[in-house]
């Protein structure tokens, strides 16, 4: 058996180097193949083993919370939650941890950072999840107050090398933690990420705390064992009117609870304010298609490049066969080869694997690695030697053991119809799998310039964003307004509760002509400059005005939207009341309407949206009245300096705001555009082998017509016009699929192009100019041939 092995080994390697031409394509097309399914393997194993490494993950819940059923649960809770959720089911909860996403200003010596990770948490976070801790102990890591503990890559950062337990770091200036231990980086799968955790218990005492309404952070639930949450869940609904009803009937909303299990998490839809890390499994299946895909092109060409050698290795066969080679012997053989070229091009393809990584990772916003230390990369490995050497290579094992072996030696053998029939639906079918990636790709580029060229409704030009992140801005708001309004590179500033794209809250208000029905809207609180900043239009009414000094309590503006949800006219608008039943103590009056802008994700629908004056203030945008970025931004710097002086000065500019909106719509389409064109590259190869073939079995076809008076440009044509054919065929089979799949893609958008016909024309011609350019190559080859050579033995 050794030795058997060994004799099929030596005649496969034999066999590859003699036909190297055809084995060089069919080990490059594997490859590329393998290399891009290896790069999804990887992307789906991260994506599926998100929060898996928590021992006790089966039993860790998210509590979300709803109040609109046509909407999607949220994922923040007050902070008296927990402690009631704990109180009222002891039986069912073993633990509750809270958890308040945050950044905090921390500093050791002359060193300071404005964290962006840190993690305001229960004492017991450490003890629910398994995030491993060099040191310290997770018990008691978090028991003290003064605590923090910090990340492995943060305590590098402000302690290099040395020992950072019993450091003292300082945070916002007015509080000092020591440090008391040391996690490992949270993993790549984890949607929890922290730089920095601190106890809840230095928090927990102050009225923004108590306030049932006041939803800010995430509650993780742990369950005793055996408990059904299902069982649990059925009876939030009395635990709501205990604790929530008074809230719920001011506000006007019934709200609910539910439980998400800690392995769903990542993939549960979610809103753009949930700052935990989330995927789409819309795009895990996306990308497991286009692996499947590219590995069967490659597999095709594999399969087709074979059978087309089946007339030169007829012979061999016939040879084989009178010596007493049986069938399963020839099939063995056949299929030895097919797993050697498997081997070598699986070999090829991790090590493209592993130099590709950084460009891979940069693509994905996320580092990945080759696991080699994992089964899983190699259970990957033998799945593709499965599919690659032996389904594939079956086919054309089969065919050539099946040889009459006197016709064989004869040299009578030939390629029958329904054998080229069967190459030519291969062919088509590889055609149609690039065919739908080109027209994929096609369609997302274009749907994503119409977002990023689509007329927004406001001014983005030459605006920085600055975020109100620490109390020492906040308090001197007016002080940075003022001094800003000196310089004549700042047109104005105003300060706000979310930029558009940014966070908007909804709330519920009571209504003029209502009838005591409250009604839900968006809510955008800022100060009397919003609309000159913005550049926002009035098609009604009035501005926000110091000449009208109650405007800041009792005054308010409402988009077209929301005035026409509420069965106003713009105009018929002025002058109602209305009354936000969270905020306002009294009614407010509408002075003004202004036109719908674009505040929300173009995914979304255009909604109501309620402008007041407020103190809930989050950002602040600065409209530049220069083209000299770097003056104005040092202006800006300045003045940001001489209010919060020991923070650093960070921002954004507005128009940026596409690319944090759609950073994942653009990275599929890069990635899709990369993908397809290594589609098309493997189908090509193939086709190159094809055209090969083609032009050798037709050599003497061809000096024949040569010295019948045939031009160059004739028999490169009559060569050519076979493989169009297929390709033709081929975009007629993916057009309706793409079709269908690209409508359901564009469904997440609320504004979206439309589909039309020149988008399949295009990816046609591309497609046909692309094979044109393969096959012409071996065409005009042939045709160029001199005919004496080709005749010579006739």
């Amino acid at each position: 058996m050794k030795n058997m092995i060994k004799n099929y080994i030596k005649i496969a390697w034999r066999n590859l180097i003699k036909n190297k031409a055809f084995s060089i394509i069919n080990i490059l097309g594997l490859t590329i193949g393998i290399t891009v399914c290896a790069m999804i393997f990887l992307f789906i194993a991260h994506q599926f083993s998100v929060d898996k490494f928590h021992s006790h993950g089966n039993r860790i819940y998210r509590v979300m919370r709803g109040f609109d059923r046509s909407k999607e649960r949220a994922p923040y809770l007050s902070a008296p939650y927990a402690s009631a959720l704990l109180t009222d089911y002891p039986d069912d909860i073993k633990k509750a941890v809270r958890i308040l996403p945050t950044n905090g200003l921390f500093s050791f010596g002359n060193i300071s950072f404005n964290e962006k990770k840190l993690f305001i948490a229960d004492t017991d976070f450490f003890e629910l999840f398994s995030f491993p801790l060099l040191k310290g102990n997770p018990q008691t890591v978090l028991k003290n107050p003064t605590s923090v503990v910090l990340s492995k890559k943060t305590a590098k950062k402000y302690f290099g090398n040395d020992n950072p337990i019993g450091k003292v770091l300082q945070l916002d200036k007015n509080r000092q933690l020591t440090v008391t231990g040391i996690a490992q980086d949270p993993p790549i799968n984890s949607h929890l990420d922290f730089d920095l955790v601190i106890p809840l218990t230095n928090y927990i005492n102050e009225d923004s705390f108590k306030a049932w309404e006041n939803n800010n952070l995430f509650t993780y639930i742990l369950l005793n064992e055996h408990k059904d949450p299902k069982q649990l869940e059925s009876q939030f609904p009395q635990f709501m009117d205990r604790h929530m009803k008074t809230v719920s009937n001011n506000m006007g909303l019934h709200f609910d609870l539910a439980l998400t299990p800690l392995h769903d998490i990542y993939f549960e839809p979610h809103s753009a304010f949930d700052s935990a890390k989330h995927g789409d499994k819309k795009v895990v299946y996306i990308f497991l298609s286009i692996a499947i895909l590219i590995l069967v092109i490659a597999c095709i060409n594999f399969m087709n490049l074979s059978t087309i050698r089946a007339v030169d290795r007829s012979k061999e066969v016939g040879l084989r066969k009178v010596l007493g080679a049986q069938r399963f012997q020839l099939t063995g053989q056949f299929i030895g080869e097919s797993i050697l070229l498997a081997s070598i091009s699986c070999m090829l393809a991790m090590c493209l694997l592993q130099l590709s990584m950084p460009l891979y990772s940069q693509l994905l916003g996320y580092k990945l690695t080759v696991p080699w230390n994992s089964w899983s990369i190699y259970i990957f490995l033998l799945a593709v030697f499965f599919c690659v050497g032996i389904l594939a290579g079956s086919y054309p094992a089969l065919y050539l053991s099946t040889f009459p072996p006197i016709q064989a030696l004869k040299g009578k053998l030939r390629l029958g119809k329904s054998g080229a029939l069967f190459r030519h639906v291969l062919v088509v079918f590889q055609f149609s799998i690039s065919i739908l990636l080109i027209i994929g790709t096609l369609i997302i580029t274009k749907q994503m310039k119409y977002v990023k060229e689509k007329g927004l409704g406001y001014d983005d030009q030459q605006s920085v964003v600055i975020p109100i992140d620490n109390e020492e801005f906040y308090n001197n708001l007016r002080t940075f307004k003022n001094e800003l309004s000196t310089s004549s590179n700042i047109a104005s500033v105003s300060f706000m509760s979310g930029e558009p794209g940014g966070f908007f809250d909804s709330h519920t208000f009571e209504v003029e002509g209502q009838h005591d029905e409250k009604w839900k809207s968006r809510t955008e609180f800022t100060d009397f400059d919003y609309l000159n900043t913005l550049g926002l239009k009035i098609i009604a009414g009035r501005n926000f005005s110091v000449q009208f000094p109650t405007d800041s309590t009792s005054a308010v503006m409402l988009n077209r939207t929301a005035a026409s949800k509420l069965g106003f006219t713009p105009e018929q608008a002025i002058g109602k009341w209305i009354k936000n039943t969270i905020r306002d103590q009294s009614q407010r009056k509408i002075i003004g309407i202004v036109e719908d802008f674009n505040f929300l994700s173009l995914k979304e629908n255009m909604d109501a949206l309620i402008i007041s004056p407020s103190d809930d203030l989050r950002v602040a945008v600065v409209r530049l009245n220069t083209k000299d970025f770097p003056a104005a931004l040092k202006t800006i710097k300045a003045a940001f300096g001489k209010v919060a002086p020991l923070y650093p000065f960070e921002y954004s500019f507005l128009d940026q705001k596409f690319d944090t909106l759609y950073k994942t719509d653009i990275r599929q389409q890069h990635i899709l555009s990369l993908f397809s064109g290594l589609a098309i590259f493997i189908a090509c190869l193939g086709l190159y082998g094809l055209a090969s073939f083609t032009a050798a079995k037709r050599n003497k076809e061809i000096g024949i017509r040569k010295v019948l008076g045939a031009s160059i440009s004739g028999v490169t044509t009559l060569l050519s016009r076979d493989f169009i054919k297929p390709v033709l065929i081929a975009l007629m089979i993916a057009s309706p699929i793409a079709w269908i799949a690209m409508n359901k893609w564009l469904e997440d958008f609320a504004y979206r192009i439309e589909i039309q016909w020149w988008m399949f024309v295009l990816a046609g011609l591309l497609t046909i100019g692309i094979a044109l350019v393969t096959v012409s190559w071996q065409a005009i080859r042939a045709a160029v041939a001199n005919p004496v050579d080709s005749l010579r033995d006739e």
